[in-house]
């Protein structure tokens, strides 16, 4: 691959990674319990899309293009996932409401659900049932390969997952910096029950987009 060609797809990265998608909301969603569980998320959806660039590179992906019952069954299961995120963070929100009115809010007891290992594997299974992520490598990786391989391909999904990484991870941080400095618990709730909506909106709209 040539230099330029090389610069263009990292620009074409950055500029996708600052626009909103599931992925976005899922890391604020878990910025709301803190850095630590957004981070983990951000860095399993970007494992995921490494998963999708293996996939792609070997040729697998191509079956989702050509198939449009494959296509549809995945895009069904990943917006019934988030769709599960969403209904989950909901109701461990007010499972937190209603110990909070029975004990001290303790540092961390919200949160409690929302450990640095879900936090990840929701990141990695968002990422992996989004077949929008392994089409977009399919269609776009090898505009900018002067010659189509296993490594070359991979070497770009890692690239674009890098790039997605960082400004996840920066989101991650700024988001929950700012959670942080929100002390009235008013503001705070509606913040999880918006993030929650969100995710439970995203999911009903991937499944029924699949129809």
């Amino acid at each position: 691959m040539s230099l330029p060609l090389l610069l263009s797809f990292i620009g074409l990265c950055v500029l996708l990674s600052i626009t909103p998608g599931p992925d976005s909301f899922l890391v604020l969603r878990f910025s709301m319990s803190g850095p630590r569980p957004a981070i983990a998320a951000a860095m399993g959806s970007a494992l995921g899309g490494i998963v999708w660039a293996v996939v792609v590179a070997a040729g697998v992906a191509a079956l989702l293009e050509q198939s449009a019952t494959a296509y549809r069954a995945l895009k069904v299961i990943g917006g019934l996932y988030l769709v599960y995120l969403g209904v989950r963070a909901l109701l461990a929100h007010r499972r937190g409401k209603a110990s909070a009115a029975v004990e001290s809010d303790a540092p961390g007891a919200r949160a409690k659900g929302d450990s640095v290992r879900s936090a990840f594997a929701a990141g990695l299974l968002s990422c992996m049932f989004n077949p929008k992520v392994g089409l977009f490598y399919l269609a776009v990786l090898p505009q900018f390969l002067t010659e189509v391989t296993f490594a070359n391909t991979l070497t770009l999904g890692a690239i674009e997952s890098a790039i997605a990484a960082i400004e996840m991870v920066l989101l991650a941080m700024a988001a929950s910096r700012a959670v942080a400095l929100l002390k009235r618990p008013k503001v705070r709730d509606r913040l999880e029950q918006a993030s929650a909506a969100i995710l439970a909106a995203l999911g009903i709209g991937t499944a029924t987009s699949a129809a």
